[in-house]
C-alpha cells in the first residue's frame, strides 16, 4: 500500500542526498552535466524506491539494500567516464549504501512514515432494490 507521507518524504531525502553527492563528486574533479543529472536523479530514484517498496525486512537492511542495488548502474557510470574504480565506483557504491541508509532513517524514524501492511478494501454492501 502506498503511503503518501513515506514516498514523498523519502523521495524529498533522495533529493537533497542528490545533490549533496554531486557536491562530492566535484572533490574529484569536474563532473560533466551529463554526470550531474545521473547523480541527482539517481537519488531522486532511490529515495522514491525506497518509498514505495514493501519488504518485509528491517528498515536499516532495507535502506542499505536499496542503496547498493540503485547506485550500482551509477557506479559502472563513474568508470565510464574514466573515474577509476577508487575515485569512482567505490565511492559511489559506498555512499549510496550510507544515503541509502539516511533516507531510510529519516524517513523511517525521524518523520515516523514507517511502511504499512496492505489493507484489502472492503466491498460496499449492495442495497436491495424494492420492488
Amino acid at each position: 500500500m502506498v503511503y503518501e507521507k513515506r514516498v514523498v518524504c523519502a523521495t524529498i531525502w533522495g533529493i537533497v542526498f542528490g545533490f549533496i553527492s554531486w557536491a562530492l563528486a566535484m572533490i574529484g574533479g569536474r563532473v560533466p552535466a551529463s554526470g550531474v543529472v545521473t547523480i541527482i536523479l539517481s537519488y531522486a530514484v532511490m529515495g522514491f524506491v525506497i518509498g514505495i517498496s514493501a519488504w518485509k525486512i528491517k528498515w536499516w537492511i532495507h535502506g542499505f539494500l536499496m542503496g547498493l542495488i540503485i547506485t550500482l548502474p551509477t557506479s559502472f557510470g563513474a568508470l565510464w567516464v574514466k573515474r577509476g574504480w577508487g575515485a569512482g565506483f567505490i565511492p559511489t557504491i559506498v555512499t549510496g549504501i550510507i544515503f541509502g541508509f539516511l533516507i531510510e532513517l529519516l524517513t523511517t524514524v525521524v518523520f515516523k512514515a514507517e511502511m504499512r501492511e496492505a489493507k484489502a478494501k472492503e466491498k460496499p454492501e449492495k442495497k436491495e432494490e424494492k420492488k
